[in-house]
């Protein structure tokens, strides 16, 4: 299922060579005969010079050969040619998560099914080095940033990277960075906070943070979530499973809008999942988004509120049963609803903040729950159905959502699950999935906004893609300002 629509669409991915469409279309350039990935870093060819496929396969089948500038053979998404990348993809993924910081070689050949040969001659052919370097090379950068970020002892820097040994720590950083971990420490400033685990997060300017924490709090998950529109804060609990353990926590989130940085902090119970905890956050509040390459794509819709970023997802299991429950009781009984959800499927979690009192169930609790505890809350059976089914999609990774593995199976499958609103389902696309193309907005809701007539605003509609999920949030915004 391709969700790009037409040559115009693919035409603006590549003009701002956005990964999110990497793997997804290749496009011939036919004055030189080569076929790239939308994301090459070669000038971009004009549009009458284009021919866009839907994979490396077709591309060459017209008689167009392969880029050596993008490589499309590395491209990831829904090529056949792609299945090295992807399992490149998913052993980092597993790397620095901290996998090997518990287990071997061994058991992560065995969790991709693979051999440990083969393991290894993937990480040699995509990466030029082996896992265990690949490894060791995480683990540096990890205690580095900790020793540069956060004030934790040494000592504990060394462990929370993954690293079983202080003295091993020492002689490989001195090794690798020519000075010890003690002498790197003198040489950089400590953050201005008594808070051990303090991260930045930086990020491209215009950002327009407050109407992004407003648009959270209207669909905040009470118990787990907590959003200070007007002092610009952002704090959750947060739930891990990381080699075989439960990780539980909290995390506190502020813009630093002068130096253009969001500043983290995590609760010290959450150091061993520092990376994929930030990888999330940055994922949650869009920070790789460049706004200069997609706002003229919006023209007019877009000029009002310059930097408004699409909200993703710090966990998309969450975002989807909270889109189930607004079908169910609408955006003004959501609070509610979820309070009654967290509540009864969560677990209770003690925190410093007396709005964060629970952890969001898992996929197991609610896979394992009854179409009775579920309708008990208000739902109607169909949907409490659809939940169920949903949890034991996540469960039994049917449904995936991780756009670094591939999003192209989860796309075909959330497509499928029953009772599901397309409104609904778009806006599992757009946050869930981070999908730029989504639109959860009805064409009466966008007719309404842009106080045009109904073709009108469905050829509007058609300009914005392939970033209509960026138009999605300036639609919301503009119908916030006509209700202030």
């Amino acid at each position: 299922m391709s969700m790009l629509l037409d040559e115009k669409q693919c035409y603006q991915a590549t003009k701002a060579r956005d990964a999110r469409f990497d793997g997804r279309f290749f496009f011939g350039v036919s004055s030189t005969g080569v076929y790239c990935r939308p994301v090459c870093s070669a000038k971009p060819p004009r549009f009458e010079n284009c021919f866009f496929f839907p994979s490396a396969a077709t591309a060459e089948a017209a008689g167009f050969r392969p880029c050596l500038r993008c490589r499309p053979e590395l491209a990831p998404g829904n090529a056949s040619i792609d299945a090295i990348p992807r399992l490149t993809q998913k052993a980092i993924s597993l790397i620095e998560d901290g996998f090997l910081n518990e287990s071997n070689l061994s058991a992560l050949a065995k969790k991709l099914n693979i051999s440990n040969r083969h393991l290894h001659r993937v990480f040699q052919g995509q990466l030029g080095v082996n896992p265990i370097k690949f490894a060791q090379t995480q683990r540096l950068l990890l205690a580095k940033r900790l020793l540069a970020d956060t004030l934790l002892p040494v000592t504990e820097i060394a462990f929370a990277a993954g690293f079983n040994s202080l003295r091993r720590f020492n002689i490989l950083f001195k090794t690798r960075y020519g000075v010890t971990p003690t002498n790197f420490r003198q040489t950089v400033n400590f953050p201005q906070t008594d808070h051990p685990l303090v991260f930045e997060l930086r990020y491209c300017l215009p950002f327009n943070w407050s109407l992004l924490l407003g648009f959270i709090k209207e669909h905040v998950i009470p118990g787990v979530e907590q959003v200070e529109v007007e002092n610009g804060r952002y704090r959750r609990t947060v739930r891990l499973f990381l080699n075989e353990q439960w990780h539980t926590g909290w995390l506190a989130v502020e813009d630093i809008s002068d130096l253009s940085f969001l500043r983290v902090s995590l609760d010290i119970g959450l150091i061993k999942g520092i990376v994929p905890i930030l990888k999330r956050i940055k994922g949650l509040f869009d920070l790789s988004c460049h706004p200069d390459k997609i706002e003229p794509i919006l023209g007019t819709l877009a000029q009002q509120y310059p930097g408004l970023r699409v909200p993703g997802a710090f966990d998309g299991f969450e975002v989807a049963i909270m889109a189930i429950l607004e079908q169910s009781t609408g955006i003004g009984n959501l609070s509610v609803l979820a309070k009654k959800f967290v509540s009864c499927f969560g677990e209770a979690h003690l925190t410093p903040f007396t709005e964060l009192t629970h952890v969001f169930p898992t996929s197991d609790r609610i896979a394992f729950a009854s179409v009775d505890e579920i309708k008990s809350l208000g739902i109607n059976v169909p949907l409490a159905k659809t939940i169920i089914i949903l949890a034991q999609a996540i469960r039994d990774k049917k449904l995936i959502f991780d756009s670094d593995v591939g999003i192209e199976e989860s796309l075909k499958y959330l497509f499928t699950l029953p009772e599901i609103h397309e409104k609904t389902r778009q806006y599992i696309l757009m946050r869930a999935l981070s999908w730029p193309d989504a639109l959860p907005f009805s064409s009466n809701d966008v007719t309404k906004v842009l106080n045009v007539q109904s073709s009108a605003a469905h050829k509007i509609v058609q300009t914005w893609s392939p970033w209509r999920s960026y138009a999605t949030m300036h639609l919301w915004a503009a119908r916030q300002g006509e209700k202030s």
